[in-house]
């Protein structure tokens, strides 16, 4: 049975056993490459060993390194905090202490031309995951009220944002973050800062701020971590990073790139007066164009004036009068001959009517026989219709009398 299989909660292993083990497992790497940024440096006159803490620059994790003085002093370039090395080491593990370190015996500084490879992998990196894409760019905002404002304390660069934005627009407000802006603790405390700013709801705008320097000085501005967190915020970020030649990958990664500080508080804080004088120029050209578009249509609606069917509109009428008064006259004569010869026609019809109608006939000496005691009276045609007994009225042109039929003076028909 191996030891790991009898270790249980009954059969635990010494701490001791665990720090063997750990120690064993550690020193089986052998010698290694390591790659970082010197963050403390302890080398003092007649000690037999340097002290020095390595730090990845991409994640806040830092491993402790010892190494003989003579190898620090050898060096070609003076190491110093902050700088780049690439080490040749073996990693130790102390099993008195339980802690890690690196027992190095070579150690070399990293050129500029190694940074600059360095630098352009990540660019190659950020561009393939679309961290450079223009899409993803958030607008400025008009005139931002509050601006955030990460830079070294007192540094030049603060000076030149403040006062070029506090003349611009003397209401603008600051929340300044003073952060390293160089060396090791820059970009730790810079996320910091950002990510602050970022959840501050009145900060409008995030302005990161530092003057000139060399590929190392700005090197910060190029670490993986602050172009991700830079990325990652909802605020719109500002690059005003060195001088314009100057290009740390910062600059593709914010939402606008600015040359200088100065250029950076021009482009986030418009000049009030010159907005000002705008807003005049415009006004003016506004009225101008207004008053002309009056001037054009009261030249129109004159023109419409000056035609004749409007400068005289009773002309048209007053030149078809005669016309008219001839077609009134035209229609009274033709409804007079008209009503003249209706009243001829109705007179003689009346004439005719008054021959042949009942009166003139009884008026000639006829009389009408109506048979009265029939349940209808009506008129009698023959003798047929005339029984003795039966009982008449007769009626004459001056009235009518009535009569009972008697036998004897009924007559039959020859």
């Amino acid at each position: 049975m191996t030891p790991e299989q009898g270790n249980t909660a009954e059969n635990p292993w010494p701490v001791r056993t665990l720090s063997f083990k750990i120690a064993d497992w550690i020193h089986r790497l052998g010698q290694v490459w390591v790659e970082g940024q010197i963050t403390q440096l302890s080398l003092r006159r007649g000690t037999r060993t340097a002290f020095l803490t390595l730090r990845d620059p991409a994640a806040d994790i830092s491993i402790s390194v010892t190494c003989d003085p003579g190898l620090l002093q050898r060096s070609p370039v003076p190491l110093t905090e902050g700088a780049r090395v690439v080490v040749y080491g073996r990693p130790n593990f102390y099993t008195g202490r339980g802690t890690l370190s690196l027992r190095i015996t070579d150690i070399r500084p990293v050129g500029i031309g190694e940074l600059l490879a360095r630098i352009e992998r990540v660019r190659a990196l950020l561009a393939a995951e679309g961290l450079f894409d223009a899409r993803r760019k958030r607008p400025l905002p008009f005139l931002p009220h509050t601006i955030g404002l990460i830079t070294g304390r007192a540094s030049a660069a603060q000076r030149d944002v403040i006062a070029v934005a506090t003349a611009r627009w003397d209401a603008v407000r600051f929340e300044v973050r003073d952060s390293p802006v160089q060396g090791p603790t820059a970009v730790p405390a810079i996320v910091e800062h950002l990510a602050a700013l970022d959840a501050a709801p009145h900060v409008q705008v995030i302005v990161i701020a530092r003057g000139g320097g060399s590929v190392e000085d700005l090197l910060p501005f190029s670490d993986e971590t602050l172009l991700r967190a830079v990325s990652a915020c909802r605020t719109p970020v500002v690059s005003a990073i060195g001088h314009e030649p100057d290009s740390p990958l910062l600059d593709l990664v914010a939402d606008v790139r600015a040359a200088t500080p100065t250029d950076a508080a021009k482009r986030v804080v418009p000049d009030v007066s010159a907005e000002l004088r705008g807003i005049a120029e415009l006004r003016r050209r506004s009225a101008h164009a207004l008053r002309n578009w009056v001037h054009r249509e009261e030249r129109v609606v004159e023109g419409l004036r000056a035609r004749p069917v409007l400068a005289n509109p009773l002309r048209m009428v007053d030149d078809r009068q005669d016309r008219v008064d001839g077609a009134v006259r035209d229609i009274r004569r033709s409804v007079r001959h008209l009503v003249t010869v209706e009243e001829h026609r109705t007179e003689r019809l009346a004439s005719q009517l008054s021959t042949l109608g009942p009166a003139q006939t009884l008026a000639r000496g006829y009389a009408v026989v109506q048979r009265t005691d029939s349940d209808q009276p009506h008129a009698v045609r023959s003798v047929d219709d005339l029984p003795a007994g039966a009982a008449v009225r007769i009626r004459v042109a001056d009235g009518s009398a009535a009569a009972v039929i008697s036998p004897t003076t009924k007559e039959s028909r020859q």
